[in-house]
């Protein structure tokens, strides 16, 4: 990228938003789009909203008619450095002049390498750490799966209820978030065990406990009756569920599972997918419980959007041989690229401002939703944040209506929106945002709706 075009990136970015919409919603050529895509996509995709994209620049989304959003849903928490970072892309582009492909599986490549290394430096425990990448979530999954498999020599795996863990096979046998998810599907992975998770409510009600009860559920009825723990290779949790509505699991849950998990045997997976690579404010959101996991999955933010994902783990786990796991395209060097430049970007703006614009955003939240009896809770850490409604109804209207004022948000769970912008969010961003969700709130007229998908 060019000093020129570098600044116009960076100018697109700063460029406030336009309060108002510049054609009808979805536009003509938007609408002539979707009719195309209605023709040859699979119907298994679920789309929010009609949205068209264009082109991107730092916090905003202009659409094939011209009209500009605010983007606070970040393509599912994917674009951590917001649209078409300068050093981001600069990287992609350099990377593409050089060299495209080689697998990994099979050779050596600098790039491969030095990603290994950065996620290695920031893994969530003190023992020496080893990674291997991967083309997403879903693959991270399946691998650390395998990888606990062959380590423990068991077969068990205990996920939990709400969880979002990928859609092929092997980690769609974990996800519990959504019955559509897994309808039709079966015979999925057997000595898979649902555990609840503490859906706990911090906001308005303050409801939902400290995870006690959770645990004591999974010791006496979990191990107790369905499952011996000594046949359990691993436990998988999310440290802030993401599809499932953006529940952070407490504190003494994470502490009480870490405690099975070492009594037992059991390797403990941290599920980062979503709330990994600084969206809290640190790298792992299952820093802030003082937990350390054996194994940590991380995709959606690791790259801007560009396809890569790892799994991490303490290096005393590997002790699989060569030939036993291995991925064509996995860690691309196109993909390495990106995901480099992003840590960098990470390291050096977004942990600080997803910290501080994340208290900014959930008070502005707060503030806007206490004016009305609609929202239940406003939960998350740091720039993962998630808004309860009381139905399904009024959480889809209000993403609706946000739509229409120029703001993309997204829903999860069975009656939240989340608000998942780039972690170099400023806070003229952060409050058009508040102004754009206030407005939404008056302007939607909640009806009765039935269930939809979004996300995953």
């Amino acid at each position: 990228m060019t000093t020129m075009e570098a600044a116009s990136s960076a100018a697109a970015a700063r460029e406030p938003i336009a309060p108002h919409i510049i054609t009808e919603l979805p536009g003509p050529k938007a609408r002539a789009i979707i009719a195309r895509d209605e023709a040859v996509a699979s119907p298994s995709l679920t789309r929010a909203y009609p949205l068209v994209a264009e082109s991107g620049a730092g916090m905003v989304v202009t659409d094939v008619d011209g009209n500009r959003f605010l983007d606070f849903a970040a393509g599912i928490a994917v674009c951590s450095t917001g649209h078409a970072h300068p050093k981001v892309t600069a990287a992609i582009k350099e990377q593409a002049d050089r060299l495209i492909h080689i697998a990994a599986t099979d050779f050596y490549e600098p790039r491969y390498l030095e990603l290994m290394e950065r996620l290695a430096a920031i893994a969530p425990f003190k023992e020496k750490a080893r990674v291997f990448l991967t083309n997403s979530g879903t693959e991270a999954v399946e691998g650390a799966i395998k990888l606990a498999r062959y380590h423990t020599h068991r077969s068990g795996i205990i996920a939990f209820e709400g969880g979002f863990h990928g859609r092929t096979l092997g980690s769609l046998s974990l996800t519990n978030s959504k019955i559509k998810q897994r309808a039709g599907f079966g015979p999925l992975l057997p000595m898979v065990h649902h555990a609840p998770f503490p859906r706990v409510r911090a906001w308005r009600d303050q409801t939902g406990g400290d995870g006690s009860a959770e645990l004591a559920y999974l010791k006496s009825t979990i191990f107790g009756r369905q499952i011996s723990p000594k046949d359990v290779a691993a436990i998988v949790v999310e440290p802030i569920q993401g599809e499932g509505g953006y529940f952070p699991a407490p504190p003494l849950f994470l502490r009480g599972l870490r405690e099975l998990c070492d009594e037992h045997g059991i390797v403990l997976i941290a599920d980062e997918i979503q709330s990994g690579m600084g969206r809290t404010g640190r790298w792992w959101a299952i820093e802030d419980a003082g937990v350390e996991p054996d194994v940590v999955t991380v995709a959606k933010g690791i790259a801007s959007g560009m396809p890569i994902g790892a799994f991490i783990g303490r290096d005393s786990l590997w002790t699989w041989p060569p030939g036993a796991h291995g991925s064509t395209f996995a860690g691309n060097p196109v993909c390495a690229a990106a995901a480099l430049a992003t840590i960098d970007v990470i390291e050096s703006e977004g942990l600080a401002t997803a910290r501080a614009m994340g208290d900014r955003l959930r008070a502005g939240l707060e503030e806007v939703a206490s004016q009305t009896d609609a929202v239940v809770d406003i939960r998350g850490a740091g720039l993962m944040l998630g808004v309860e409604f009381t139905s399904h109804g009024e959480a889809e209207a209000v993403q609706e209506a946000a739509f229409q004022g120029g703001l993309l948000t997204l829903e999860c769970g069975e009656s939240s929106l989340r608000f998942s912008p780039p972690l170099i969010v400023d806070a003229e961003s952060v409050d058009t945002a508040i102004r754009i969700f206030g407005e939404s709130l008056s302007a939607a007229k909640r009806p009765e709706r039935g269930p939809a998908e979004t996300g995953g």
